[in-house]
């Protein structure tokens, strides 16, 4: 799979990650059991993968999973997306506690949810407004790539309602408005020249925050 460059705090990034999945070889492989940005990763390549297998007969999938435009897309946001990000101040049980979680693992625990429903997977997850100030308004960004064939607008609502079910769990965040817009509806494609080898190694341009 071809992978945007981009190092994580801890010092791997998504080309480790992917080659580990399809060789089972990392530097340091005990590193996965402690980092949750690597874990994070991983998960989302899984995911990605299993996509791609139900998008691509065996004979494209082979050639040229991970080298499509809108591949490429979800990897770019992937390398911004498992890096830490803003810290979420959380409320602690006494007054001297000090809690927070990342904003890094919110867009992760959101794209981990787009990407369970079938035929469906996250492209670029946002978290717009102040998430460091306790109270103030969120937006929701989220991008889908769905695969031709499956419920457009119900998939968008589905998601919709989980996410607000969820992120009112997992997070204090006051969350105003989830944006869902489709940007990318998937058909296989032939083998041939777009697919193959030759856009291995093509890096999507850097997409801000």
């Amino acid at each position: 799979m071809s992978t945007p460059n981009g190092t994580f705090d801890c010092g791997h990034d998504l080309a480790e990650l992917s080659n580990y999945l399809d060789t089972g070889e990392l530097q340091d492989p005990a590193h996965l059991d402690s980092c949750p940005e690597c874990q994070a990763g991983l998960a989302s390549l899984r995911r990605l993968s299993s996509l791609g297998q139900e998008l691509l007969d065996a004979d494209v999938a082979d050639s040229g999973k991970g080298t499509d435009g809108w591949m490429q897309k979800i990897l770019g946001n992937l390398a911004l997306e498992l890096r830490p990000g803003r810290s979420i101040p959380l409320r602690g049980d006494h007054p001297d506690d000090t809690l927070s979680q990342t904003e890094g693992a919110v867009s992760a625990l959101i794209r981990s949810i787009a990407d369970t429903l079938p035929g469906t997977t996250a492209g670029r997850c946002r978290l717009h407004g102040d998430v460091t100030t306790p109270g103030d308004e969120v937006t929701v960004e989220v991008h889908l790539a769905i695969v031709f064939g499956h419920p457009l607008e119900e998939r968008a609502s589905s998601l919709r309602r989980q996410l607000a079910r969820e992120l009112a769990v997992q997070t204090e965040l006051n969350i105003t408005s989830i944006d869902i817009t489709i940007t990318d509806v998937l058909e296989p494609q032939p083998a041939g020249p777009g697919t193959a080898a030759g856009l291995m190694g093509q890096t999507p341009p850097q997409e801000k925050p």
